[in-house]
């Protein structure tokens, strides 16, 4: 499987992903389910967006991400 698996196809997949969430409708359901749904949503969008920004990488057999979460403005994260 190794010599056939790109990390950056992979990256790719995600940040398709992350669209996909962000463009999907809601489905025909109301009250806390419709909540559930949403924050459902959010959290799938964070996850995917998040890998979608990452640098993949191969190193010693183990695929790593590297994923800066340290805010635009070059300040430190809290």
């Amino acid at each position: 499987m190794a010599d056939d698996f790109d990390p950056a196809e992979m990256v790719a997949r995600f940040r398709s992903r992350a669209e996909a969430v962000r463009n999907r409708g809601l489905p025909p359901i109301e009250g806390p389910d419709r909540q559930r749904f949403i924050e459902q949503a959010q959290v799938d969008f964070m996850d995917y967006a998040m890998l979608g920004d990452a640098e993949a990488s191969i190193e010693d057999g183990v695929l790593t991400f590297r994923i800066d979460l340290r805010p635009s403005d070059g300040s430190a994260p809290t």
